[in-house]
């Protein structure tokens, strides 16, 4: 599947919080299923999966800020990052197990209060997500 945001979109993080990215444009889920805020997308089969992802912001978010993937609500290991100067790019990919019916979701998460903005116009992308079925 391939979901991505292309609007700017505003993300607000409460502090020590996280918050679910919109991905509602480019859509190209296969069999993978969106919900209606189109943050999470639920798996429609076992397997092992190659996961990556991009967040392009407007400016650095500052130390403390983060970003990963969620399989549940629980983070996947190889796709949280957390840099350790400020930063606008954040991007990660692995290969790892899900479930049919697990649900994933692309989230900013920090320390601190939080507010970004995600880059968008002349077909860049704010935020992008793509799942492959690998095994």
């Amino acid at each position: 599947m391939f979901a991505s945001n292309t609007l700017g979109s505003v993300i607000v993080v409460a502090l020590g919080g996280s918050t679910n990215i919109r991905l509602p444009n480019n859509q190209s889920l296969g069999n993978f299923i969106g919900n209606a805020n189109d943050t999470v997308f639920t798996v429609p089969e076992t397997g092992r999966y190659y996961i990556t992802y991009q967040i392009n912001t407007t400016v650095g978010l500052g130390i403390g800020a983060g970003a990963r993937v969620t399989a549940n609500g629980t983070p996947i290991p190889g796709t949280i990052l957390v840099p350790a100067v400020s930063n606008a790019t954040f991007y990660r990919d692995c290969i790892t197990p899900l479930t049919a019916g697990s649900t994933l979701s692309l989230q900013l998460f920090s320390s601190i209060l939080l507010t970004a903005t995600l880059i968008s116009g002349g077909g860049t992308i704010g935020a992008s997500l793509n799942i492959i079925r690998i095994q």
